[in-house]
């Protein structure tokens, strides 16, 4: 026996607290002992390289076997194995990381990184073992073999062993309730969990069972469009193809590789909870990137890999710590560059991606303002306007150098709108510039294109311009483009008519020589005491067009500044925003049916009871058409859905009934 004796613990790594509570999930343990052999097997490459080892290094790669009948569990490394003053220092001298000691002895010797950094790994094993065993062999001439045992208390054992193949075999016996790892189905689940893109082999009965390349660690330029799709699709298999994606890599002022992925945003996809896997040195870590990544980035998907994030602090700390505020802001600049790329080069796929973009762009232009910067220019919106295709024109290129760098970027002007999409889409710039001579410093827009297609069509016959602005971030895009641009007004189609809508010629109209009022008074007054309803204000108005029986006969405006109160009193209270008994009626005098209706009230003949014998029709319809308003701006519940068929079908009724006399 070469010595016995009790292991060095520091006094801030109590040995039984590290046995039972290194980590919060046992099945970590594989995780740490694999990359320990990867490690070694990295280190036995550097010391080959810098000449201190001449022999054959062989075929890098880590077995697993299981033994059931003796309930153990061992890993083998061919790598560079330790002598018995190694197993002293790194394995009694618990928490300190010979990893950290030998990259800087190799330093600048090799691009392969040792994965290290993580400490107490090789304690993790005692998380689900009674005992463990270290047999190793080091690289070094002469080396004698040794065999260290421990059983889980601060007493170990080190004595010379009969090994003769250069590297480390890990041995655990394990624990009674911890026996699931003695089958090859959950050792294999673990190895493509968390070390399937370690660059060595992991074999089990032969069988390899991880990728090994890592593409996030490949130049771009060595990756095809095919190859980035199909590492999408390996790590979320039947997951419709991703829209875009961003390559990272960088090595300065900290290092990270990744690639990150803009999903299709299904109804179902939880925005709130990312998808972006954790990677340090190609070894997984979390599927959890929130603290990491700006908040409007979490329903992004891929891979992140990085040695500068640090693993072992709370997610509060996380959050506050500087490095990774800044890795943030990194991956927040390469996708705002990416965005920028597409809307130049491939305008079509930008359109196409924008319904699912949006999202995205315009919540880190709500929470970010570099990001803002970046790509407030590229926003756009649905636009009910014809923009003609531009003719093609031979621009020359014109480059200049980027900022960041020596590299070259192109600049060429590009046209501003999309001539490609069957749906025109515009920036809001462009919609103010097209429209300044019509209605300068004025933004017309929907929520809802098919409740609001009556206000929308109305505007359209008028040659006005119309956004779509309904996505269910617009209502708080709305406000921040009102701060943004703030003289420019934002009226909504149904808040209230601009006058290009409206036919303001009263002279033509009809006073009726009886009453003294005109045509519109009579009205006015016709449905108030119809619909005897004092919080609605009855407006008439004759809306100009070719054709007055394509316009509508009545409908319903909500004054923008009351119904943003509302709906931001209904979001303050969390419940969703009623509709206002407080909103107008407007009347549309030159439709035929008003006018007919009009004619309808003054030719019946007066009763005993001095109410014409036309007033009961007169009042249906005037509530019919109130109801046929109401319709376009919100649904009826059951009971009003119940009235307005009994009012339709005794409208029906009547109307039949006048008919056959």
């Amino acid at each position: 026996m070469l010595e016995q004796g009790t292991i060095s613990i520091h006094t801030e790594n109590i040995f039984p607290i590290i046995k039972k509570s290194l980590y919060s999930d046992h099945q970590i343990f594989l995780r740490e002992l694999v990359s320990n052999a990867v490690d070694a097997i990295q280190k036995l490459n550097m010391v080959s390289r810098a000449g201190e080892y001449t022999g054959d290094i062989g075929e890098p790669e880590i077995q697993i076997a299981i033994d059931k009948n003796n309930k153990t569990l061992s890993l083998t490394d061919n790598g560079i194995g330790m002598t018995a003053d190694e197993v002293k220092k790194y394995i009694n001298q618990v928490a300190f990381s010979s990893a950290e000691e030998f990259i800087h002895k190799y330093e600048g010797k090799s691009d392969q990184p040792i994965i290290g950094h993580f400490g107490l790994g090789f304690y993790s094993s005692f998380m689900v073992a009674q005992k463990v065993e270290i047999d190793t062999l080091s690289y070094q001439e002469g080396a004698q073999a040794v065999h260290w045992t421990c059983d889980g208390s601060p007493q170990f054992t080190l004595e010379e062993s009969t090994r003769t193949t250069r590297g480390t075999t890990i041995t655990l016996t394990l624990q009674g309730e911890e026996e699931e790892f003695l089958e090859a189905a959950r050792i294999k689940n673990l190895v493509k969990t968390y070390c399937d893109f370690m660059p060595v082999p992991i074999k089990l009965d032969g069988e390899v069972l991880n990728q090994q390349k890592a593409p996030w660690r490949e130049s771009a330029s060595n990756l095809s469009r095919e190859d980035y799709l199909e590492f999408y699709r390996y790590l979320y298999p039947f997951q419709e193809e991703p829209l875009l994606w961003v390559h990272l890599n960088t090595d300065y002022p900290f290092i990270i590789n990744g690639i990150l992925y803009f999903p299709k945003m299904r109804p179902d996809v939880d925005v709130t909870k990312g998808q972006i896997k954790l990677f340090c040195n190609q070894v997984f870590v979390s599927d959890n990137c929130e603290e990491i990544i700006p908040q409007f980035l979490t329903p992004m998907r891929g891979v992140i890999d990085s040695t500068d994030i640090p693993l072992n602090v709370s997610r509060s700390a996380l959050q506050g710590d500087r490095t990774v505020r800044r890795i943030g802001d990194y991956i927040a600049k390469k996708v705002g560059d990416r965005l920028k790329e597409l809307y130049r080069d491939n305008r079509e796929q930008y359109i196409s991606a924008w319904k699912d973009l949006s999202t995205f762009v315009k919540f880190g232009v709500l929470n970010d303002e570099k990001f803002k910067k970046q790509v407030e220019d590229i926003i756009v919106f649905r636009t009910t306007a014809k923009i003609a295709p531009k003719a093609a024109v031979e621009t020359p290129t014109v480059e200049v150098q980027s900022p960041d760098g020596d590299v070259w970027q192109d600049v060429t002007p590009s046209s501003t709108e999309d001539t490609t999409s069957s749906t025109p889409y515009t920036t809001l710039k462009e919609y103010l510039e097209r429209n300044k001579e019509r209605h300068e410093n004025r933004v017309f827009y929907s929520t809802d294109e098919t409740t609001q297609a009556t206000y929308i069509e109305l505007h359209k016959n008028q040659g006005l311009e119309v956004l779509f602005m309904d996505s269910f971030i617009d209502t708080h895009f709305i406000n921040f483009l009102e701060r943004e641009y703030s003289d420019v007004k934002f009226t909504r189609v149904d808040s209230d008519l601009d006058n290009t809508l409206l036919d303001q010629n009263k002279a033509g109209e009809i006073v009726d020589p009886k009453t003294n009022k005109t045509r519109s008074e009579s009205i006015k007054e016709l449905f108030e005491k119809s619909l005897n309803k004092p919080k609605v204000n009855i407006r008439t108005e004759a809306l100009k067009s070719d054709n007055p029986q394509s316009t509508p006969p009545a409908i319903v405006l909500l004054p923008e500044i009351l119904r943003r109160l509302r709906e931001m009193n209904a979001l303050m209270q969390q419940q969703n925003s009623e509709f206002p008994e407080d909103h107008i009626l407007l009347v549309n005098t030159a439709h035929p049916l008003i006018q007919n209706l009009a004619n309808l009230n003054q030719g019946g003949i007066i009763q005993e009871d001095g109410q014409s014998s036309t007033n009961p029709l007169v009042n249906l319809i005037c509530q019919h058409v109130y109801d046929l308003a109401l319709m376009s701006q919100k649904g009826f519940d059951a009971e009003g859905m119940k009235s307005f068929v009994e009012r339709s079908n005794e409208v029906l009724t009547k109307l039949t009934e006048q008919a056959g006399k």
